[in-house]
């Protein structure tokens, strides 16, 4: 058996089901951040004038304010942003890359206010994740799952790259990050955990 956690907010309820089902930690998936990641690529390829699915970039920590942009990691077919705008002759502006990110951030307050609901987009990031486990594809993708011992964040639920098959998440991919997105995915963790420890779940 998967368990497959698509409503908000989605870490805590992933963290909480996992401790309340006693199902290995593998078979506890949160949908996490596939929504922003796939945002996130969309309005890159759009500000670099690529395919989407050449445009390679991951939205990690928490599905919600404090998630982080792997900005050291975003590349254009293994090209890193910085030597492809060099290549192309494009300007990496940091608030055009500020404001992207923003956008990536803030884009389901502003689908909510303007239709109510997003879960048009919820679906199709389910049907990705449920495409991966049913095909066994390995497909790799940005899900919630229980995270231990990463830059010294244990116990708690939040997205990272992981290869997801039909054993679900077969293993959560140990990025390398800047300083900076260090800090900000351990910022992003306590926020969890603030969350969680509020739930008085068992141990």
């Amino acid at each position: 058996m998967i368990r497959l956690i698509a409503t908000n907010p989605v870490d805590v309820l992933t963290y909480a089901t996992l401790k309340l089902s006693g199902l290995p930690p593998q078979r506890v998936i949160g949908s996490g951040t596939i929504l922003d990641t796939a945002r996130f690529r969309y309005l890159l390829s759009e500000y670099f004038h690529v395919d989407a699915r050449s445009m390679h970039a991951f939205i990690i920590g928490e599905h919600g304010d404090s998630e982080v942009p792997v900005w050291s990691l975003a590349n254009v077919a293994g090209m890193k942003l910085r030597d492809f705008c060099a290549a192309r002759g494009v300007e990496s502006d940091a608030k055009v890359m500020e404001e992207i990110f923003r956008r990536t951030r803030d884009a389901a307050y502003e689908i909510i206010q303007r239709k109510g609901a997003t879960y048009y987009a919820v679906a199709a990031g389910i049907m990705r994740l449920m495409e991966s486990i049913l095909r066994n594809q390995n497909t790799v993708l940005s899900v919630s799952s229980l995270v231990q011992d990463f830059y010294g964040i244990s116990d708690v639920c939040l997205s990272l790259p992981s290869v997801v098959n039909c054993c679900g998440v077969a293993e959560v991919l140990r990025i390398q990050l800047d300083a900076s997105e260090i800090d900000q995915l351990r910022r992003s963790a306590d926020v969890l955990k603030r969350a969680i420890a509020s739930l008085n779940l068992p141990n």
